[in-house]
């Protein structure tokens, strides 16, 4: 199944990453967050991506272009203008990288590389989020609504924690930050049928896949929501990277299955 990326915002919440390169390709251990939730997918069979460049996306045609590159140790010889590769580090991904736009919202996005998908299902998902999502349970789980879309549904976490207390002031009990159960929010990770090009019929360039598209979903009860318990990480700020970075440096990405 193929995997469409979304990878051409422009990241300004974390600008000072994104300066230079695109948010999907500000690194984690040395690699770029892509470079991650692809892993992610090829670690379930799903090797086939379809990447929608936008901001700065000629960074991430330069580094697929030259993985190697990027990956492996080499020998210039200046004399015959020849180079030899030692160490290569190779993946089993092929990658279509697409144009779709500096300022053309996710919408228009999808709807841009519907060439490039075919008439077959497909997942979707954004650039700049991991999670220790199971694949394989997503599309079963997909493939048995019978729905057009399905959404990974993640528990929305507490932003604060809380207390209990009596009439006398004193505290009964004390609770940390939690998952509030009774709220989900959109984490990505869709499976898609072909049949959702039908909600991006029109000029897409303005509409986000999250609003109209998702909005008639719903209404024509043909979305449905895939909850997902685990670990689940959008890299939003500059605290999420460092967040990220040290989960991966001490050894507790737990995005991290292959």
């Amino acid at each position: 199944m193929k995997v469409v990326i979304f990878a051409g915002g422009l990241g300004t919440r974390i600008s000072e990453e994104t300066d230079t390169r695109p948010k999907p390709m500000v690194e984690i251990g040395g690699l770029p967050i892509i470079w991650h939730i692809m892993k992610h997918y090829g670690s379930y069979g799903h090797h086939e991506f379809i990447i929608c460049l936008g901001y700065k996306g000629y960074v991430i045609k330069e580094y697929f272009m030259n993985y190697f590159l990027h990956n492996s140790d080499l020998t210039v010889d200046l004399e015959n203008n020849s180079v030899t590769y030692h160490n290569s580090t190779t993946e089993k991904f092929k990658v279509t990288l697409v144009d779709t736009g500096l300022n053309t919202k996710t919408a228009g996005r999808l709807k841009a590389v519907q060439k490039y998908i075919g008439n077959e299902p497909f997942m979707l998902t954004y650039g700049d989020g991991v999670s220790d999502v199971n694949i394989n349970d997503l599309i079963a789980y997909h493939q048995q609504q019978g729905k057009i879309a399905t959404v990974t549904a993640i528990s929305l976490e507490a932003r604060f924690g809380g207390m209990d207390l009596n009439e006398n002031g004193e505290v009964v009990s004390f609770r940390e930050k939690a998952k509030d159960e009774s709220k989900w929010i959109n984490g990505g990770f869709f499976v898609l049928n072909p049949e959702v090009f039908n909600y991006l019929e029109t000029d897409m360039s303005n509409v986000m896949w999250e609003d109209e598209p998702l909005e008639k979903l719903t209404i024509d009860k043909q979305l449905s929501a895939f909850k997902h318990h685990g670990f689940w990480k959008p890299m939003d700020a500059l605290r999420d990277k460092i967040e990220l970075e040290n989960l991966w440096q001490t050894g507790q990405a737990k995005w991290k299955n292959w």
